[in-house]
């Protein structure tokens, strides 16, 4: 009888202990699941001292680290969301958000964020984490396209240097990187694998917009003269001043870094993050430099797509999640933050911090480009992952690689594109 009432005892605290995972419920402390994308060892190092540093002057609430990937983060979550066994506080990015939050599986954070995060972060970067007239993320990091150069190659050639001050038009970029073209070198290389977010974000420069809402609400796609800009300067780089292989097209930023520290290009449009990679990877003596990108009608306006950090709709702990994030993102943790990925903090605070205004590694270069960030074109856009990968991205590969001329293009993205879009907006 003994053994039967302490088997029947076990059962039971095993029942209770599963039906209470998020304590609070029995008394004891809360705990919140915080899956980060983080991925570079300073990242990944620097959430983590901050998950110890909320745990130990928290106890009533602990936080849990969990590890993602960005490579399965969407149907990861959408499986999580699915199946209630979503993270708490979810690691994203903002352009990823758009389906979560009208899907209904994210909460609304208008009325949970503390004052002092709603006024730090400027309001062109809450709007890329607003879906209708609710906020589903917090937009925390962001990143710059840059030009990463070869500084002794563009010295050695006399060119003009762009800064932020006085930087490069989109024109006299195509002529100095036909300059630059030479004895099989290139002026530049266009790691265009995922050309959609790339092409859209420089476009904003030139004035591009791309997605048109109208009086009625309903979004469409029209390619206009501002559109035009950024993808005709590629395409004429590849097939008419061969300033550019056509060769990296297909390629991802990293797959260029070896060419690029090999002296076959002078020049890669990158993330700026991807500096660290080069700090790591480029060889003795290689010299290298952050440049503005260049600059339309719009000056030196580009689209942006933050990380972004956000609640689970069926988190039992909203306003605990929501004090974490709070946390998390206090001046000098976003400074680590955004140090640790080699990115810029969205928060104006932290941007102001020294150790982001220095010159070394390009960091004050980006900083300035901070004020001239705004929301990706297609932030806000249901049906865009669709549209990108069904309709974008192939047209813009054929159009790069000269299968496909701008009329082509033009048509595919307007009369495909809104075929697609049309079906998330009845």
């Amino acid at each position: 009888m003994r053994t039967r009432g302490v088997t029947a005892l076990v059962v039971l605290l095993l029942l209770l202990a599963g039906c209470s995972s998020g304590g609070g419920d029995r008394g004891g402390p809360i705990t919140l699941r915080f899956q980060s994308l983080a991925w570079q060892q300073e990242s990944v190092a620097a959430n983590r001292e901050l998950v110890k540093a909320w745990n130990a002057t928290h106890p009533d609430v602990k936080v849990e680290y969990v590890q993602g990937s960005w490579d399965s983060i969407h149907d990861q979550l959408l499986t999580s969301f699915e199946g209630g066994e979503a993270p708490d506080v979810i690691h994203d990015a903002s352009d990823d958000l758009a389906d979560f939050a009208y899907g209904g599986y994210l909460a609304d954070l208008t009325g949970l964020l503390s004052a002092r995060l709603k006024s730090d972060i400027p309001q062109r970067s809450w709007r890329t984490a607003t879906f209708g007239d609710g906020i589903y993320g917090v937009p925390f990091l962001q990143e710059p396209r840059v030009l990463i150069a070869n500084a002794t190659w563009l010295q050695s050639a006399g060119v003009r240097r762009p800064t932020p001050e006085h930087p490069w038009s989109w024109a006299e970029f195509r002529r100095i990187t036909e300059q630059l073209s030479r004895d099989g070198k290139y002026g530049v290389a266009w790691p265009l694998k995922e050309p959609v977010s790339a092409t859209l974000n420089l476009s904003l420069s030139a004035g591009g917009q791309l997605f048109h809402r109208g009086a009625d609400g309903k979004v469409s796609v029209q390619f206009g003269a501002g559109d035009a800009v950024v993808p005709r300067t590629v395409h004429d780089q590849v097939a008419t001043d061969h300033s550019a292989p056509a060769s990296t097209l297909g390629s991802g930023g990293s797959d260029t870094l070896p060419g690029f520290f090999g002296g076959r290009y002078a020049m890669v449009p990158l993330g700026f993050s991807y500096r660290q990679q080069i700090v790591q990877q480029a060889p003795k003596g290689f010299e290298w430099e952050v440049l503005p990108a260049p600059a339309g009608a719009d000056g030196l306006t580009q689209g942006v797509s933050p990380q972004t950090l956000s609640i689970a709709a069926d988190s039992p702990h909203k306003r605990e999640a929501a004090e974490f994030i709070d946390f998390l993102l206090r001046p000098r943790n976003m400074v680590r933050l955004a140090l640790g990925d080699w990115m810029l903090p969205t928060g104006t605070q932290a941007l102001r911090d020294p150790a982001l205004h220095t010159a070394k590694n390009g960091w004050a270069t980006g900083t300035a480009l901070a004020a001239h960030l705004r929301p990706a074109p297609a932030q806000s856009v249901r049906g865009y992952p669709e549209w990108k990968d069904k309709v974008a991205t192939p047209a813009f590969q054929e159009y790069y690689s000269g299968s496909i001329g701008l009329d082509e293009l033009r048509r595919r993205l307007e009369r495909d594109g809104n075929l697609v879009l049309a079906r998330y907006q009845r």
